[in-house]
């Protein structure tokens, strides 16, 4: 298949999912995939899936391509993908790269996420069986020519055991923070809401720390949130949150609390599931130094009409076009040069 055929086959998934969304079925599969991963809620796979739809237009496609010289003909690459499976689907556009690219995707899926991957493959099957029969998905990926794997800090020193002598993109723990100036809106804090709460705060891409220029903007910010105190009603979610303030409080460590949202001062990035740390910042250019010197351990900046600088606006945080290559590595690029 040329590029073009490959991109209207992509569109045509679109539009299948699409279809998919408005229909009753999706009820049921989003149920499997909740069964099969209690974080994987109907709202959230309803959202991730609207994401993919979004993206796999012919228009956004071909954007996103223009910019590469992708061969007719390339010798096909065997590459591995091993998927995280902290998100819905969150290792397609992986797939999405090598397919397109003309390589053959060997995929070794997430326990946590083995639904979702083999249902987009089987549809796309059903549009150009040709392209989905360069998708194998294997529990070993021995005697590949490339890899992507996607983990945490602990498996990608294991990745790179094992990987590290052949071409690969090995990606690490990242997180993402969001900077405040104290004039946001309460639409704007909605927004950023979004950013924090959407996959319950699992994805690389969710707000696990706030910049603030003073802490009296924390209990505007505290109100803000209020819309997605839905969050307390997951199980998991709301266990986590319990065993996080009843730590606080044994230690007796300052902390704020809502009802469902925890936040601490800290000057570490990650914070635990229902936690949200947030530090004090001097100035604007002292802020951009500190976080220019950790850019390797952030996946992206948000802030209230993207004002800060490299940053995205509030409310995008989980919208990455096709173009937006987890940690700043273009996938095609790496592709294109195995």
């Amino acid at each position: 298949m040329n590029s073009l055929n490959k991109i209207e086959a992509f569109s045509a998934l679109g539009q299948l999912i699409e279809s998919f969304l408005n229909d009753p079925s999706f009820e049921d599969f989003a149920k499997q995939l909740q069964n099969s991963n209690n974080w994987f809620t109907p709202v959230q796979a309803r959202f991730a899936f609207e994401e993919i739809k979004n993206n796999l237009t012919i228009d956004s496609l071909k954007k996103w391509l223009e910019s590469y010289q992708l061969p007719e003909n390339i010798e096909p690459k065997k590459v591995g993908i091993l998927m995280a499976g902290n998100v819905p689907a969150v290792g397609f556009h992986d797939l999405l790269c090598v397919l397109m690219v003309g390589h053959d995707a060997y995929v070794k899926l997430s326990s946590t996420d083995s639904i979702s991957i083999k249902w987009l493959v089987s549809e796309l099957n059903e549009i150009a069986p040709q392209l989905a029969e360069k998708v194998h998905f294997q529990d070993m990926l021995k005697g590949m020519d490339a890899y992507i794997a996607t983990g945490s800090d602990n498996s990608a020193r294991y990745f790179n055991y094992y990987f590290g002598r052949f071409p690969s993109i090995i990606r690490k723990n990242r997180t993402s923070v969001a900077v405040l100036n104290g004039t946001e809106s309460s639409e704007d804090l909605r927004k950023l809401g979004q950013d924090i709460f959407q996959y319950f705060g699992l994805g690389c891409r969710n707000i696990s720390k706030i910049f603030v220029p003073n802490e009296e903007v924390l209990q505007s910010f505290l109100d803000g949130m209020e819309e997605y105190s839905y969050v307390k009603d997951h199980h998991k979610y709301f266990n986590n949150y319990e065993y996080n303030k009843s730590i606080l409080l044994v230690n007796n460590e300052p902390h704020l609390d809502n009802g469902f949202l925890l936040m601490q001062k800290s000057e570490e990035l990650v914070s635990p599931i229902s936690m949200l740390y947030y530090q004090v910042y001097k100035n604007q250019t002292d802020l951009e130094y500190d976080l220019t010197s950790i850019s390797d351990k952030i996946q992206i900046i948000v802030s209230k009409s993207a004002w800060f600088p490299k940053s995205l606006a509030f409310g995008q945080g989980q919208c990455p076009s096709l173009s937006d290559y987890a940690d700043n590595i273009d996938t095609i690029k790496f592709l294109l040069s195995i």
